[in-house]
């Protein structure tokens, strides 16, 4: 995941993104790339605890200069997505660890990237959260085009998926296509 990611360089091997391999880029044009292509929905959240539920939302556009209407409103629409419609002015640690991965989410879909890269996204999600917030990225990978990459032990995300890769100790072990 670092590595598609652009967190980590490459030893050997390429990787391509919007038909660019990445393994010949410098550390800025790395950083645009994970900018401009990319969201994370990190297992740990990653949330800014200063700032609040919008403001963490609305961060990935503020960094694409996009102006205060539009970011306020695709944020606002992205927090409703996620259900925590109400809760903008919120604080990270004034919520549950299932509303911040809500909002860790939401932050990855706002800006419409080509990529979303997920670590265990509903891995503090109750079930029924989660299978909307699947359905929600599954409607995104069929409306928008956008790819979600998955690293997880939860079957109902795997249920999703139409590629499955299980690694074991950094080898392939097996490939499902659906």
């Amino acid at each position: 995941m670092h590595l598609v990611g652009c967190l980590d360089a490459l030893s050997s091997g390429s990787i391509l993104i919007e038909e660019t391999d990445i393994a010949s880029l410098s550390k800025k044009e790395l950083a645009l790339i994970r900018r401009n292509n990319i969201g994370f929905i990190f297992q740990a959240y990653n949330l800014i605890p200063v700032l609040s539920v919008l403001e963490n939302i609305s961060f990935p556009l503020v960094l694409l200069g996009f102006d205060k209407h539009e970011i306020r409103e695709r944020s606002m629409a992205a927090l409703r997505d996620v259900g925590l419609e109400g809760m903008e002015n919120r604080r990270p640690k004034e919520m549950s660890g299932g509303q911040q991965q809500r909002v860790a989410i939401a932050r990855a879909l706002v800006k419409k990237p080509a990529l979303i890269l997920a670590d265990e996204p509903t891995a503090n999600l109750d079930s029924t959260t989660g299978k909307e917030i699947l359905e929600l990225m599954l409607n995104l990978n069929r409306s928008a085009g956008t790819t979600f990459i998955f690293s997880t032990h939860d079957q109902m995300v795997m249920d999703y998926a139409r590629r499955i890769i299980m690694l074991r100790d950094g080898q392939v072990e097996s490939e499902t296509v659906r």
